[in-house]
């Protein structure tokens, strides 16, 4: 259900408005989750990236050769954890976000995507490099494993479903046929990416995975769903609680 939700953002010199907005409850509580991670963490003064200078931080971790776009996703992913739901599998007490169990995954049985810290990851980047800093080893990150890119694949017929009428059987993130279409999806985006720059001649530097995504997937997966179904919803009855999808 739909429901407005009300936030405080905190913008340049600390200065505070509200905005409302429209959001499903998912949405509201990734929201509210996340307002209290960022609290919790302005409260450790030791970790700049704590205290929400999370571009400082990283700017620290720079080495003379630039920085490691693992180094930024491994910083989203240890400051944000705390906004995970207690629904997502543990490793060693440890919430490990979006990552889910398969009986086909390789020990210890989970499919890692992290797709929002990714995104945010990849958002990161060109303030990073517009501030002076080189970010390397850009197709480290992987693709984004959301509805857009992986509709793409169902709905242009390079996958398809071994059973037709489960796509409108709602599916939570952690079944196994979303963990799947999920992880296929991740390597289709691999394999668009080199045709890409195959066609055009350009290398992995030229052209990065992330603008193969931006320009080019999730545009075209949005498209194609918006002709197929009303409203362009996903191809597949997702349960997302915001943090997935």
């Amino acid at each position: 259900m739909a429901r407005h939700a009300e936030i405080e953002v905190l913008g340049h010199g600390q200065v505070r408005q509200q905005r409302r907005f429209l959001a499903d409850d998912g949405d509201a509580q990734l929201a509210g989750a996340l307002g209290i991670a960022v609290h919790r963490l302005a409260a450790k003064p030791h970790r700049a990236a704590a205290r929400g200078q999370i571009a400082d931080h990283l700017a620290g971790l720079a080495g003379e050769d630039g920085l490691e776009a693992e180094a930024i996703l491994g910083v989203i992913l240890d400051t944000l954890s705390p906004i995970w739901g207690e629904d997502r599998p543990t490793l060693g007490g440890r919430s490990l976000g979006d990552c889910w169990a398969h009986p086909q995954a390789p020990a210890p049985g989970f499919v890692p995507f992290h797709k929002l810290s990714q995104w945010l990851s990849y958002s990161l980047i060109e303030p990073m490099q517009r501030a002076g800093i080189e970010v390397t080893g850009l197709d480290r990150l992987t693709g984004l494993a959301e509805y857009r890119n992986g509709g793409l694949f169902l709905d242009a017929g390079v996958i398809a479903l071994r059973h037709p009428k489960e796509a409108a059987v709602p599916q939570s993130p952690d079944s196994p046929l979303i963990v799947e279409w999920r992880a296929l999806t991740v390597v289709l985006l691999d394999k668009v990416a080199g045709l890409v720059r195959k066609r055009l001649k350009l290398t992995p530097e030229e052209l990065p995975l992330a603008a193969v995504l931006e320009g080019g997937t999730w545009a075209t997966g949005r498209r194609l769903a918006r002709r197929k179904r009303p409203g362009g919803t996903p191809p597949i009855n997702i349960l997302s609680t915001g943090t997935v999808f």
